[in-house]
């Protein structure tokens, strides 16, 4: 008889971010900046000194140490992933029963349901206000009624740029006896984390990654952090050497550097903001129906035609992020790549909505 895989895996699909060749990408939400030219070399020297024949440590326990330095946190209180996204489904393994509900929010993170799918945990999802911000008491409501294990969502949030402050955070924290799991991966452009009074709770995961604001996309390097005891859970529940030695090592270099979270992340936020008021120009010309205040670094807009200008942009060498009809999500890159995108969106938009096309 042939084999039949598990029913869970027939309906799923790959995650599907953008593929191709384009001069500009504007679609990850990465940073533009590189690690200045002497820590590249630090970084490469680290690398060759790795030994490949090795294991790499199993706790990754100088980069979580150099983490936790960075934020003023105690490493105790640190466990380092493969990326975020592997803790994601480390958290959703090991801290669920199968059956257990898990409640998300809606627009958020796709993967956080891909995860439930994986774990046979059922998703409850909750749908944003209209203005696509969280109704704090509804989700505790919702999770109470629902009797759900698990509240996972993003803060500030992917995709809308929104996010909520540490006190409705910590009220949807002290309002449930779920698990709650706060993903701050675009924090760093934000100034309310609880980052450092995480481990005061006794259900509160919060994470965070080294590839926005830190620019480290490519090592997939992220962190949980927890009191001790969900801490002991997650270290014991990883795989035991997750964090390859060469990242560990890579990653290191920058998060020893503290100019990443001060002169870079300052430059990542005057991108943002000309972004934003290039587009909040257009918003007043009558192009764009909405953008979305960002405490992030990038730009989600609504606007009538969104397939078209993605399709605009990407015949011109530009990639953004679409979601559905009416949306765009928009990365801030360097000055000269927000010009073209402006440019290019203005001309789409002056033409299709009746005006002239410079």
């Amino acid at each position: 008889m042939p084999y039949i895989p598990a029913q869970k895996t027939r309906s799923l699909t790959p995650y599907d971010p953008v593929e191709g060749q384009y001069r500009v990408r504007l679609d990850a939400n990465e940073s533009f900046l590189l690690p200045t030219d002497e820590d590249r070399l630090k970084m490469a020297s680290a690398a060759a000194d790795v030994a490949l024949n090795r294991y790499p440590d199993p706790l990754a326990v100088g980069l979580c140490r150099d983490f936790a330095s960075l934020y003023e946190i105690s490493p105790s209180y640190v466990t380092a992933g493969n990326g975020s996204d592997e803790l994601i489904s480390v958290i959703m393994s090991a801290f669920l029963q199968k059956g257990e509900k898990v409640l998300a929010v809606s627009p958020d993170f796709a993967m956080y349901r891909f995860y439930t799918s994986i774990t046979e945990t059922p998703c409850v999802t909750l749908k944003k206000r209209e203005d696509l911000s969280i109704d704090v008491d509804a989700l505790l409501k919702t999770a109470n009624e629902e009797k759900v294990r698990l509240i996972i969502f993003s803060n500030p949030c992917n995709p809308t740029s929104l996010g909520l402050n540490a006190d409705e955070v910590r009220k949807i924290i002290t309002g449930t006896d779920a698990l709650v799991v706060v993903d701050e991966a675009y924090m760093d452009f934000w100034d309310q984390s609880l980052i450092k009074e995480a481990h005061d709770y006794d259900n509160l995961i919060l994470l965070r990654t080294a590839s926005k604001a830190l620019g480290l996309a490519a090592l997939r390097v992220g962190f949980a952090v927890a009191n001790k005891e969900l801490t002991g859970i997650l270290r014991a529940a990883k795989s035991p050497y997750n964090v390859n030695a060469v990242s560990q090592a890579m990653a290191r270099v920058i998060l020893q550097n503290r100019t990443y979270k001060t002169v870079y992340n300052e430059i990542l936020l005057t991108s943002r903001d000309m972004l934003l008021e290039g587009l909040k120009r257009l918003e007043t010309m009558g192009l764009i129906d909405k953008v979305y205040e960002s405490r992030t670094n990038f730009a989600y807009i609504k606007l009538g035609d969104a397939k078209g200008v993605f399709d605009w942009l990407a015949d011109r060498g530009v990639i953004v992020r679409r979601f559905g009809d009416d949306h765009l999500r928009i990365t801030a890159g360097k000055q000269e790549e927000n010009k073209e995108v402006l440019s290019a969106m203005e001309a789409y938009l002056k033409r299709t909505k009746g005006g002239t096309d410079k």
